[in-house]
Order: structure tokens, then C-alpha cells, then sequence
């Protein structure tokens, strides 16, 4: 009933289908993990029927430019793939462990307010990914009967395990507004507390909304009433009536915004004002070069495109620079350690408590030691305005590692880096090979010749294969 500047169209496959062709694919036939790693003696676990297993949907979006350099032409693309693959193969792009599941739509409302029209486009894509995941709903309230690559058919069930984004579109996922956790109830004036805020479980969010008496045909006044708890203003979320999917425990953390992004964001700018820039930034110019590492030769201070790839280096040296350097005090150098400790520890592949107990206690050091990065005057705002807050999402969002780790265990598995990758294999080399015009058709149409090649080519190397063995 909102008009929009230009048609809106949607475009997706079977979701179901997506998750079929994976499992039954002949190249993941002995990289599927479909026995539990942890055996569970509670009463939720006779909830599963006998010789059922799960599926654990793995789910990414996120806007990303089809065109380089010119145009401005985006693309919203939804990807979709399964947990039950083996990390290292999943991780690996040449795989092709992540397919393209839907093309959401990016609509320009006609509205004279303008977060209105922010809350109608986030309605649109509740409303889209509703339509796209409703197979998989069913089939994970109900079951659905795949065959494996062998031939044999298994009953299978399809929560939702994950869902990798960055922090912008988690938080419109999760249907609360900016300066808000989409994972905890915490405040982004709680955003420096020490401790892990409760959860924002899925009956709580689906109870504030069910408060809301206002007909949502009234767009002000419901937004109004929404912003009273904190909402976005999101009336459905595509989650409500997904069994077992809850955004507390689907929205994982992940390293390349949650910790590189933070640390170059954040952490190198107080050490650039401590230390001094042109002195930190000389630091780094005249390290000795090492086999294996970045090596900075012009230092940091003119870089003007920094990847993730160099976020995570600049992480090497960092504590080593500030060590003992003009301006610093040992628990400026504390308090950056700790941040670095709990980065690295947070990734390593197999977690024991030991190495839990290690992150848990490097956050907390840090706690114990960030009043002296406000102390010093490190933290800058716009216009170079001193700041004496915390009022960081990223930083309360690392009082969920460690929830999150007990919840879909090793981090690893749900790299943003890995669906950036993706993204250029299923957006931009597409993209390239249009006429540049009415994009969206055009790329579902190359990947859907793509596939058949490909499939074509597999079935002649199974048939090969079966005919050298007779």
C-alpha cells in the first residue's frame, strides 16, 4: 500500500532444494557430519523422531556492489548453505558450499519521513525472506525426507543454525533499532558493563510486539509506540514461527567486523593519539621485513583502502609498538593486550575449557583496565571531540562470544570473509557478463546455466568413473 519509486520484484529459488542439492551432492558424500558431537540425557532430546537427523541451515545477506566504480548498481543477494559440512570445506570458496538462495529487493519508498521509509524497507525484506524460508519452516516443524548421495533416504529437519552478517543487518534482522544489542536487552548506555546482559529471546521481542495495539496501517503512530520498547518497527519477523531459531543464538559473532574492523576503528586510533601518529606510524615503516608477514613500508597513516587481511595484520605489531613507548602506561598496554588475547584465542578451531577460561579472563582484564584509555584522552568522536563514553556496540557484542561459542561452537564456521568471497562469484562475475541492464534476471539466469554445466560435468565423471571400475 506504500508506493515506491520503482516496481518491486523478488527473485529466489527452493530453498529446500538448495539444501537437498547439498546434501546429496556426490563431492560432500564423506564431508557431512550427521552423528551429534555432544549427547544430550535431557527430555529434548526424545523431541527428535528415531533415525532423524538436523540440518542446520546456514544463512547470509548483505548489500554488495555489482558494478565497480561506476554505475552504483546493488545487489541484495541472500546465500544459504548447509552446517553440517566440515568447516575446512565449507570455508573453501572453490567448494561451492554457498548458493545463491533470492535476490531481495532494495525499494526507494515515496515518504516524506525518512526513517519511515527505513521501517517499510525493513518490512519488505522480513516479508521476502518469510516468503523465500517457508520451506524450510516447514520442514523443520514437520520433516522432509532427502536422499543422500548413496540413494538412501533420511528424514530431515531444518533449523536455522546461523545467520552470518555484519552488525547493521543483524540488528535489522533482530527488528530492534541502532544503539541497541541485537543479541542481549543491553543499552548502548550498558554497552561498558563487564558482565553478559540476558539474552533477547524471541518471545520477549514477539511479546513487546504483541503490546503494540496500534493498527500498523498507521505507519507514525505504530513506529512511535515501537520506539517505547526499542523496536524497529518490523510487525512479522521472518523468524516468529520458525521452530528452534532464535536471534539471540543464530546471530554469531565473527571476526571481520565484530574484532578487525573494531580494532582498526577503535584500538589503532587510541594508540595513533598515545603513542603519536607520525611516531607509531614510523614504528611501523622500519620493522625489519619477515617471511609470512605484512610488512607496512609506509606505515599505516595513508593507507586508503584497508582489507580485512590488513586489519588482521596490523594486529601482529601492535602491542610490541606501544610497549614501553612515550605516552603509554602499562595499563594503556594492558588493556590493548587483553583486546588482542581475546581476538586470537576466540579463533582457534578446537575450544577446551581451558582455552575458555583464557578468553573470559582477557575480557575481563580489559574491563579492569579501560578506564585508563579514557584517562588518557584516547577516545575521539566527530570533529575530533574527546569522548569519555563506551558507547561501542562492538564492544558489548564480545560478551556473546563466549554464549556463543556454547551455543554453535567454534566461530570459525560463520566467516563474513568467506560470503564476501562468495559474493563475487555469484553477483559480480555474473554481473560482468550481462548487457548491464535489469540486472537481477540476467544473473539468475547465468547461474542457472552455470549449475547445469556443472551438474553435466559431474554425471560425466560419475559415469567415467563407474565405467573404468566394470
Amino acid at each position: 500500500s506504500h508506493p515506491t519509486k520503482s516496481p518491486v520484484h523478488l527473485h529466489f529459488q527452493d530453498t529446500l532444494d538448495c539444501i537437498e542439492s547439498l546434501f546429496n551432492h556426490p563431492y560432500f558424500i564423506d564431508k557431512l557430519d550427521l552423528t551429534p558431537q555432544q549427547i544430550f540425557e535431557t527430555a529434548e532430546r526424545s523431541q527428535l523422531p528415531l533415525g532423524a537427523t538436523l540440518f542446520g541451515v546456514v544463512l547470509s545477506s548483505d548489500k554488495t556492489n555489482i558494478t565497480a566504480m561506476t554505475g552504483g548498481r546493488i545487489a541484495h543477494p541472500l546465500l544459504i548453505s548447509l552446517a553440517n559440512i566440515k568447516m575446512d570445506i565449507q570455508n573453501k570458496a572453490s567448494n561451492s558450499a554457498f548458493l545463491l538462495a533470492a535476490l531481495l529487493p532494495i525499494p526507494e519508498f515515496i515518504h516524506p519521513v525518512s526513517c519511515i521509509c527505513s521501517v517499510l524497507s525493513d518490512q519488505l525484506i522480513h516479508r521476502c525472506l518469510d516468503i523465500v524460508l517457508e520451506p524450510l519452516k516447514q520442514a523443520a516443524q514437520l520433516g522432509w525426507m532427502m536422499s543422500d548421495p548413496a540413494g538412501d533416504l533420511c528424514l530431515c529437519y531444518t533449523p536455522l543454525a546461523a545467520y552470518i552478517v555484519d552488525t547493521p543487518e543483524a540488528t535489522m534482522l533482530a527488528c530492534i533499532q541502532g544503539l541497541t544489542s541485537p543479541i542481549t536487552m543491553a543499552m548502548y548506555k550498558n554497552f561498558r558493563d563487564p558482565f553478559w546482559h540476558p539474552p533477547r529471546l524471541r518471545s520477549v521481542t514477539l511479546a513487546q510486539l504483541a503490546t503494540i495495539k496500534v493498527d500498523i496501517s498507521d505507519m507514525d503512530a505504530y513506529f512511535a509506540q515501537c520506539k517505547e520498547y526499542c523496536l524497529s518497527g518490523v510487525a512479522l519477523p521472518f523468524w516468529c514461527d520458525w521452530v528452534l531459531s532464535d536471534p539471540s543464538r543464530f546471530l554469531t559473532p565473527e571476526a571481520l567486523h565484530h574484532w578487525f574492523c573494531m580494532f582498526f576503528d577503535h584500538n589503532l586510533k587510541w594508540c595513533l593519539r598515545i603513542v603519536g601518529h607520525e611516531e607509531l606510524d614510523f614504528y611501523l615503516a622500519i620493522l625489519q621485513p619477515v617471511v609470512g608477514h605484512h610488512h607496512f613500508g609506509t606505515g599505516v597513516l595513508k593507507l586508503k583502502q584497508v582489507t580485512g587481511r590488513a586489519q588482521c595484520d596490523m594486529q601482529q605489531y601492535i602491542v610490541a609498538l606501544i610497549s614501553g613507548a612515550s605516552g603509554t602506561s602499562p595499563a594503556f598496554v594492558r588493556a590493548v593486550r587483553a583486546l588482542m588475547d581475546f581476538r586470537y584465542l576466540s579463533q582457534v578451531p578446537v575450544l577446551t575449557n581451558t582455552v575458555c577460561q583464557k578468553i573470559s579472563a582477557a575480557l575481563k582484564d580489559f574491563h579492569d583496565n579501560k578506564h585508563v584509555i579514557i584517562s588518557l584522552g584516547s577516545r575521539h568522536g566527530k570533529k575530533n571531540v574527546v569522548l569519555d563514553n563506551w558507547y561501542i556496540p562492538k564492544l558489548e557484542l564480545m560478551q556473546s562470544v563466549m554464549p556463543s561459542i556454547s551455543n554453535v561452537g567454534s566461530l570459525l564456521q560463520w566467516p563474513t570473509d568467506m560470503t564476501k568471497h562468495a559474493h563475487i562469484m555469484l553477483i559480480k562475475d555474473p554481473g560482468d557478463a550481462t548487457n548491464h541492464n535489469n540486472y537481477d534476471p540476467q544473473i539468475c539466469c547465468f547461474l542457472d546455466r552455470v549449475e547445469k554445466c556443472r551438474l553435466f560435468d559431474v554425471g560425466i565423471h560419475l559415469s567415467l568413473a563407474e565405467a573404468s571400475c566394470i
